[in-house]
């Protein structure tokens, strides 16, 4: 349980310019915020421009821009840069799972490695995934001041940090577990196929900076329904799509 006094003392310090540009920051709504808006609320909030909303879903859904393009969104700039480097483990981990003798004669080809390529997206779409949810902190924390009660705000809060403690707890085993996994099956791979270590690199590679090519144009599709949509109160259908499209 968080004392109330230890919860507030830790802002006896600030001015009070700062406190309010604290209460400006925490109160405004970030651009995972607007995205996922519905349709009502868009209508009054959302103001951006096609481009705008563009660099948003790059900002927040594009592994290179969320992992070092800083803004603020209530994650830690350390564990969005810590996803980058465990999501190109998990490609590396991945590839070398679906490595053939086929891929060794042929090397790398998009084509006759599509499904590979399919296989290998899924598999560390979903671990990502999971990691994702154990460690971002922006939904939790946008759900708290959205709903906290003058009267009990300091018992969510409470709650609030019991929550990350624990998602933190069982992130740090699952990473330790998924890590240990991942070195000891590549130490097998690579003492196996002890001359296939460089072209297991060099595809990995390949296949995860592929992985950073197509969100680039997929992302335009979303605000070719979204910002018309906005323009005019009766086209729900229209922010309907732009919201799938989002989750492509």
């Amino acid at each position: 349980m968080i004392k109330k006094y230890d919860f507030l003392n830790s802002f006896k310090n600030l001015s009070e310019s700062q406190l309010y540009d604290l209460h400006t920051r925490i109160y405004k709504k970030t651009d995972m915020e607007l995205n996922n808006l519905e349709y009502k609320y868009a209508l009054k909030y959302d103001k951006r421009t096609f481009i705008q909303f563009y660099l948003s879903l790059l900002k927040c859904n594009h592994l290179l821009f969320f992992s070092f393009f800083p803004k603020f969104d209530f994650n830690s700039r350390v564990i969005k840069m810590y996803l980058f480097f465990f999501n190109f483990a998990t490609y590396f981990f991945v590839n070398a799972l679906f490595f053939t003798d086929n891929t060794i004669d042929n090397g790398f080809n998009l084509l006759t490695n599509l499904p590979q390529t399919i296989y290998s997206s899924i598999i560390s779409a979903i671990i990502n995934e999971i990691i994702k949810f154990l460690t971002l902190t922006e939904n939790s924390f946008i759900n708290y001041r959205n709903n906290a009660k003058k009267k009990t705000i300091i018992m969510s809060a409470s709650n609030l940090i019991k929550n990350y403690k624990l998602k933190f707890s069982i992130f740090f085993i699952l990473n330790i577990i998924l890590l240990g996994c991942f070195w000891f099956y590549l130490s097998c791979f690579s003492a196996v196929y002890h001359n296939t270590q460089l072209h297991l690199i060099k595809d990995t590679f390949i296949s995860f900076g592929t992985s950073f090519i197509s969100p680039i144009g997929l992302y335009l599709l979303p605000g070719i329904f979204r910002i018309p949509s906005l323009k005019n109160k009766n086209r729900k259908i229209m922010y309907g799509i732009n919201q799938i499209l989002q989750l492509l």
